[in-house]
C-alpha cells in the first residue's frame, strides 16, 4: 500500500510506530478552532484521526491564503523538528477534529535514542515538508501569479 504524501505513521516500521504512539494522547478541536498560528512556538504535532484542517499562510494586506487541506491520517505540523521550531504556517479546523497529539521534545529524544526510528521520522517529515512547500507554491501562484504561471505539464 502506498501511503499518502502527508502521512507519517504508516511510513514508520511497526515497532517504531508503537514506541512513538506510547508518547501520544488523544485531543479534540471544535470546527473553526485555530490550532496554531504562523510564527508561534512549535512544541507539538498531531496526526489527524477524524475531520479536516486547513493550513494557511499570512499574506500582507490580504486575508490568509489557504495552501492545503489535511485529512485523516495526515501529519499536522512539521516545524517542531527543525530549529528555530516556530510554525511556518497557521492551522484551523474546518470541521470537528479528533487527533493524536505528540510532545515534540519527547519525540525528538526518542529519535535521538533510536537512530533507526529517528532516520525514518526525519526522512518522512522531510518528504512531507517538500510536499507542503510544493502545494503552497502552486496555490500561491494560482491565487496571485500572472495567468499561466501555475505548474507546467
Amino acid at each position: 500500500m502506498i501511503s499518502a504524501p502527508t502521512n507519517l505513521l504508516s511510513a514508520l516500521p511497526a515497532e517504531g510506530r508503537e514506541r512513538l504512539l506510547e508518547l501520544a494522547h488523544e485531543v479534540a478541536f471544535p470546527a473553526g478552532a485555530r490550532i496554531f498560528e504562523e510564527g508561534g512556538r512549535a512544541d507539538r504535532f498531531w496526526v489527524i484521526r477524524t475531520g479536516t484542517v486547513t493550513l494557511d499562510l499570512h499574506v500582507p494586506g490580504r486575508r490568509a491564503a489557504a495552501v492545503e487541506t489535511l485529512h485523516p491520517g495526515d501529519l499536522l505540523g512539521w516545524s517542531w523538528l527543525f530549529p528555530p521550531r516556530i510554525w511556518h504556517l497557521g492551522a484551523e479546523t474546518l470541521s470537528p477534529v479528533r487527533a493524536v497529539e505528540f510532545d515534540a521534545a519527547r519525540v525528538r529524544e526518542l529519535c535521538e535514542a533510536d537512530p533507526v526510528l529517528g532516520r525514518a521520522v526525519f526522512l518522512r517529515v522531510a518528504e512531507i515538508v517538500g510536499h507542503r512547500l510544493q502545494s503552497a507554491r502552486t496555490r500561491l501562484l494560482d491565487l496571485y501569479g500572472p495567468y499561466g504561471s501555475g505548474p507546467r505539464p
